[in-house]
């Protein structure tokens, strides 16, 4: 007789045709409580879904003998139910410093590229991963607190491609209760643990009071929420890919361009929707939409991710469309936008375009961009930069500190001046503020130059944004907006150090 669990993942994997009978299916499993539960559970149900199972383990030399360990383990569990196991590993923090990648990203890329490898070479149809109701809930807080749009609401997908996400409706707590009740073991990450990370103060400290303090349902609340936005971006895009096919066009050279008007208007206004102030306004907020999307699908037609365009970029876009000149133009993360008389060209970067629209200096590619989540309750944040091999750590403290608070090498900001999104990412062209004490804008660039910090270092020099706006700058004075004063009540101290 099958379990509530079992009926409910059965049922997730038949309403999302996650498999099909005789498909081959590989399961990711690290050795840690869910992965291990995904797959007892699609053990227990292979007879009933008619799929060969595999089990993929990839190990991301971070962790040391304990990473060598879970292996073990996870090979000892496929002996024992009798499944093919296919290993790889990777020296995951060496590919984060040779591509610019951070390391959590780097491990995901890594770990796809194996799943996508073993896919092909095992003639696997798709493979499953250990995505919970809790990690739905947990990336929607993450997108909420970075500033996402509708389209960060959908969360976690239930099926990507080749990955499936069966454990989608399943929570965390009921996962480890099956197991328990199995008499099964897992293994235990300790770096899961590290509160310094957002994801992790996110699981361990924001969803617990939520749930304990607000909403009992509060993972329940946010997975309904979450596919009610995948229902409505299924739409969008649709549209989207259904416009950009009509409106662009890709140029000899691979950029991409449309016309300002197509780009503004994708749509005929609806019938009456010239008549009237409100009745205007009113057509003219879906042409708006969709005219950010398609400014994000270009941008992912060229860099194959969206990943690095944030609002603020998209705007930027627009801004180009609607007030510059010909000739004018704005660098996005890797692609370079220009105004060519009633269109705009979409092109990616070349070391050469970069050089020009930065005054002879070339900016490393790819760049870094870190949201960064606090608040009083936090004790600190700490980032790691591989791409600049730095580490940085930020704290809020009660103000006036103590004075051992306020060595030399840390910068204080007054955190409550601040405002969210927190950014720490590398010098742009352009950027500029008035530093602590000054009367006027200086631009960083020039700040950098008096300073002799070498010329190959200066694009990749660290800087913090707040909504937006820069506070902070490694070795230099801090915004005198932001600086603190005899009304401060709390202070945000910056301290950073090699890796």
């Amino acid at each position: 007789m099958k379990s509530m669990l079992q009926t409910r993942v059965l049922n997730t994997i038949e309403r999302h045709s996650m498999i099909r009978s005789g498909d081959r299916i590989g399961i990711g499993v690290s050795g840690g409580a869910d992965s291990v539960a995904l797959l007892r559970l699609l053990a227990e149900l292979r007879a009933k879904l008619g799929a060969r199972l595999f089990i993929l383990h990839f190990h991301h030399q971070l962790r040391g003998v304990e990473a060598d360990e879970d292996e073990m383990f996870v090979a000892g569990l496929a002996r024992e139910l009798q499944f093919e196991f296919v290993p790889d590993r990777a020296d995951v923090a060496g590919e984060a410093r040779r591509n610019g990648w951070n390391l959590e990203d780097a491990a995901r890329r890594l770990r796809y590229q194996f799943f996508a490898s073993v896919a092909a070479s095992h003639r696997l149809r798709r493979v499953a991963v250990a995505h919970t109701a809790n990690d739905q809930a947990e990336t929607l807080l993450a997108h909420l607190l970075r500033g996402t749009g509708p389209a960060g609401l959908a969360g976690i997908y239930p099926v990507a491609g080749q990955i499936i996400r069966p454990l989608l409706d399943a929570g965390r707590d009921e996962l480890r209760d099956y197991l328990l009740n199995l008499n099964q073991p897992w293994r235990e990450d300790a770096t899961n643990q590290d509160t310094s990370r957002t994801r992790s103060r996110i699981r361990y400290k924001l969803l617990p009071l939520l749930r304990n303090e607000f909403e009992p349902a509060t993972v329940t609340h946010l997975g309904r929420l979450a596919g009610l936005a995948r229902e409505e971006e299924i739409f969008w895009r649709a549209l989207e890919d259904e416009r950009f096919a009509a409106l662009a066009s890709r140029e000899p050279s691979g950029a991409i361009s449309l016309s300002i008007a197509d780009l503004l208007s994708p749509l005929p206004l609806v019938a009456g929707g010239s008549r009237g102030g409100e009745r205007q306004q009113a057509s003219l907020m879906p042409l708006l939409a969709l005219t950010r999307r398609l400014v994000r699908r270009i941008f992912l037609q060229l860099r194959g991710s969206r990943q690095q365009l944030t609002a603020r970029h998209v705007e930027d876009v627009l801004h180009l469309a609607t007030k510059s000149q010909g000739g004018s133009r704005i660098e996005l993360p890797g692609v370079l936008v220009e105004r060519r008389f009633d269109r705009l060209l979409f092109s990616l970067v070349s070391p050469s375009a970069r050089a020009e629209i930065n005054g002879g200096e070339q900016l490393p590619d790819p760049q870094f961009e870190y949201a960064i989540a606090l608040s009083r309750s936090s004790e600190s944040a700490r980032i790691a930069v591989p791409e600049i091999q730095r580490r940085f750590t930020l704290k809020v403290v009660d103000w006036p500190s103590r004075s051992r608070e306020t060595r030399v090498g840390l910068d204080t900001l007054d955190f409550d001046r601040l405002r969210w999104p927190l950014i720490l990412r590398n010098w742009r062209p352009g950027d500029s503020y008035r530093p602590h004490r000054r009367h006027r804008v200086r631009k960083l660039k020039r700040m950098l130059l008096q300073a002799h910090v070498p010329r190959g270092d200066r694009p990749s020099w660290p800087v913090l944004t707040s909504a937006g706006e820069l506070v902070w700058a490694l070795g230099c004075p801090i915004a005198h907006e932001f600086a603190p004063n005899s009304g401060t009540r709390s202070g945000l101290l910056i301290a950073e150090e090699e890796f």
